[in-house]
């Protein structure tokens, strides 16, 4: 099953890794999460997962994709043709969320969400900046379009390319299953408050 999913090579440290949780975990049965918050074993784990899924939230994509649309408008892009351009942002997503896939073994996942999150928030800087200056040169409103695309690509291969595999790796088998489900419900439970109270921000 390992060959089929890697293809060959040598395989023998992930099977061993495999193996040793194994025996780690005894045939423990999944635990709940409940099991998961009384747990000071996994405290670190929990931290760490509720400090990454919140900066997902606040670090501003959902602004960004709300926002899209009016910072393209401005630039000039006639609105017939901004669903293009939206799925040109779709299309980066996804192409840096496959990126992700290549650099995070070279280059590990703490300096992908560092390095992200740098971007993004020079990124964001910026185009507060460019928004601000719309009206000052013809260019600002292109370099606001550029920035969107920055931040999506930095988003797409720091935050949303680690994450997703981060749970596996910090969790042995038997609190997967209740983390995951402690970061779905904490992910749209501060999706719900962001979307609530952003509206008065503004």
């Amino acid at each position: 099953a390992v060959k089929q999913l890697w293809g060959d090579g040598d395989l023998v440290a992930e099977i061993d890794d495999m193996m040793s949780e194994q025996k780690a975990i005894r045939g423990e049965k999944a635990k709940s999460v409940w099991d998961l918050l009384r747990d000071r074993a996994v405290r670190w784990q929990l931290i760490t997962l509720f400090l990454v899924v919140s900066c997902i939230q606040l670090i501003g994509a959902n602004v960004v994709y709300s926002y899209a649309y009016s910072v393209f408008t401005k630039a000039g892009i006639p609105p017939a043709q901004t669903h293009y351009v939206s799925l040109g942002i779709g299309t980066t997503e996804i192409f840096s969320t496959i990126l992700c896939g290549f650099f995070i073994e070279r280059a590990g996942r703490k300096t992908l969400l560092w390095k992200s999150y740098t971007v993004m928030a020079l990124a964001l800087g910026l185009l507060t900046v460019t928004l601000s200056l719309q009206d000052s040169f013809f260019w600002v409103p292109y370099c606001s379009v550029a920035l969107v695309f920055v931040f999506i690509m930095s988003f797409g291969i720091g935050p949303a390319g680690v994450v997703c595999p981060l749970l596996t790796e910090i969790f042995i088998q038997s609190y997967r299953p209740a983390a995951y489900v402690l970061n779905g419900v904490t992910n749209w439970i501060q999706l719900f408050i962001l979307g609530l109270v952003f509206p008065f921000i503004v």
